[in-house]
């Protein structure tokens, strides 16, 4: 028998050194603000032979009915001064008059006014006022963050700007918005896939 004591440059014998002082232990399964294991939210995929939850390490998806209400509240927020300022604008209209290019005109500057202060609201805090009330929020599917800069502006685009063109524009506008219903398994609306975006709970 071979009493050969195993040489230090042995691959197979040599351990690997260790880690120096304070050093970050590595993530466990599912690390990270939303998890990063796969199939989790770190995987917008999820696990293609569904061995695992894709809503694992996420806060609770929001309520369906949270969010109509929420959009309600942000809607009547940006409508009701607009349209107010925009009739004080044109103090002589006449109200047989709005079969014209005058209720036109106003949705589209609503829908426009609705895109900044969405995008406004979304870059800063993932809040709307209405989701604020409902106490739920927009974050980034991949890490939970707030959907800062370009991805903030492109759902709120998606969102607001296809209702500036007639007819087609508001068929898309209801597609959008129903879409949560069926979505699996985040649900989301089309803007929220456009932007990468996930509504959940904020408490």
């Amino acid at each position: 028998m071979s009493t050969e004591q195993p040489r230090d440059d042995d691959p197979f014998r040599k351990r690997p050194p260790e880690p120096p002082p304070g050093y970050p232990p590595p993530p466990g399964p599912g690390g990270g603000a939303y998890g990063g294991g796969p199939g989790g939210p770190g995987n917008p995929y999820g696990d293609q032979y569904g061995a695992a939850d894709p809503l694992a390490g996420m806060p609770p998806l929001a309520n369906r009915g949270k969010r109509l209400v929420a959009r309600i509240i942000d809607g009547l927020l940006v409508s009701i001064p607009v349209t107010a300022v925009f009739k004080a604008a044109v103090w002589d209209w006449d109200p047989g008059d709005w079969n014209d290019g005058r209720s036109t005109s106003l949705g589209i500057i609503v829908s426009v006014v609705y895109f900044v202060y969405e995008g406004l609201m979304l870059t800063k805090r993932g809040q709307t006022v209405g989701k604020m009330v409902m106490n739920i929020r927009v974050a980034m599917l991949e890490n939970g963050a707030i959907p800062e800069g370009s991805p903030g502006w492109t759902r709120a685009a998606v969102y607001s700007l296809p209702q500036v063109v007639p007819c087609c524009g508001f068929v898309f506008w209801l597609i959008n918005v129903l879409w949560c219903t069926w979505d699996q398994p985040y649900h989301q609306c089309v803007h929220d896939k456009a932007a990468k975006t996930v509504v959940v709970s904020a408490v």
